[in-house]
């Protein structure tokens, strides 16, 4: 078979949370189909002669229109900002000459930006939405004021309508949780998984630091995770004033770069971050806003590590109770320090989460229902 695979931004390398997962299903796909990649891509020097051998064609498209430009697009055109930030004539010819030189039999559409390059009438669409985008920015406009109060919800009303519309065109439409998945009626569940060979405690370096060590990771440009490590370090790590917090992870903004100081290490981009899950000992994830699956977590239980989260961060996993959940900073002060102060309690715990995360997001039994649904099994059967 040939799939044509989109995607709002390259799979590679998978180091964040929507490319481990876009890489992952490019990866199990790429060993059953010839696959054609055309994707936005934010540094094309990331790609790899290795990334490119993954896929029979590789097209990749560096984003270069201004947010001010797509917001002005958007409101002229009256579509959402979503979709006119990532409209790019240099993508849809892409497609076209895909679709002109190859006998496309599936398309594989990551994101939901990407939709609006499926041509109708075309092959059968997978339509991998991830999480429910309109649904974020309803939640972003509950904490918004004035005129971007009302930006947020106009997003919110025209990104639904054309997520509904997209899934009535497609075979499929994906989410990576059931929670998300209950929000646009008619859709399926394909969970995220996790890669426990990479991340195995016993492979990865402890880095030297100071303890007890508290560790966030996750890309610190979005504004979730902005907002979380903020709340943990203004609210909670008051409350536990032996503790350290290390805050992991690439393009801090300048409110998080604010929070370094004595009981804060603000690290930026990592070689590699299981050094400093492996020196944690807890992982937090305090997420106000958090849609799907979190990788992040998957990660920390993977590595051994006892976990405290948010109910929406662990909403979407199945951690068969190996994670400690809390809501207010009391609440969550109080679960970090009860596992600061229990260290065979806690590395029992991590324990139980790493044989959870074993047993139950192994990614090969994660996507195997995408052979049904790309019509993979057909092919194999014609063979």
């Amino acid at each position: 078979m040939d799939i044509l695979f989109l995607a709002h931004r390259a799979p590679f390398p998978p180091d964040r949370g929507d490319r481990i997962r876009s890489f992952n299903v490019l990866k199990y796909l790429a060993a059953r189909a010839r696959i054609h990649l055309i994707s936005f891509v934010d540094d094309d020097a990331a790609v790899t002669d290795e990334h490119r051998a993954m896929v029979e064609t590789c097209t990749l498209v560096r984003r270069s229109k201004p947010q001010l430009r797509a917001a002005a697009e958007a409101l002229a055109l009256q579509k959402p900002v979503s979709l006119t930030a990532f409209a790019d004539r240099r993508v849809s010819e892409a497609v076209t000459d895909v679709l002109s030189r190859h006998q496309i039999d599936a398309m594989y559409v990551f994101s939901g930006q990407m939709a609006q390059y499926a041509p109708v009438p075309g092959p059968r669409i997978v339509m991998d939405f991830v999480d429910l985008d309109s649904a974020k920015f309803a939640a972003y406009a509950e904490d918004a004021s004035g005129p971007m109060r009302w930006m947020m919800r106009r997003e919110a009303r025209l990104l639904g309508a054309y997520e509904r519309a997209v899934s009535a065109r497609a075979s499929a439409s994906l989410f990576v949780s059931a929670p998300e998945a209950a929000l646009l009626p008619g859709s399926r569940v394909l969970e995220n998984g996790i890669d426990t060979v990479h991340y195995d405690p016993g492979v990865a370096a402890p880095v030297q630091c100071a303890r007890p060590l508290i560790v966030f990771t996750g890309q610190m440009d979005y504004r979730p995770n902005v907002d979380a490590v903020s709340w943990f370090a203004q609210s909670v790590l008051p409350l536990l004033p032996n503790a350290h917090f290390a805050i992991v992870g690439r393009a801090p903004t300048a409110a998080v770069r604010a929070l370094a100081g004595a009981q804060v290490t603000v690290t930026g981009e990592v070689a590699d971050v299981r050094g400093w899950l492996a020196a944690a000992d807890v992982v937090v994830a305090p997420l106000h806003l958090a849609r799907g699956v979190q990788n992040k977590v998957l990660e920390a239980m993977a590595m051994a590590r006892p976990v405290v989260a948010s109910h929406a961060a662990a909403e979407g996993i199945d951690h068969a109770g190996t994670i400690r959940t809390a809501a207010g900073a009391k609440e969550f002060a109080d679960c970090v320090a009860a596992l600061l102060h229990d260290p065979a309690g806690a590395t029992a715990l991590g324990a139980a989460a790493r044989q959870q995360v074993i047993k139950r997001y192994a990614w090969e039994a994660r996507l195997a229902p995408l052979d049904a649904m790309l019509g993979l099994c057909l092919a194999d059967r014609a063979q």
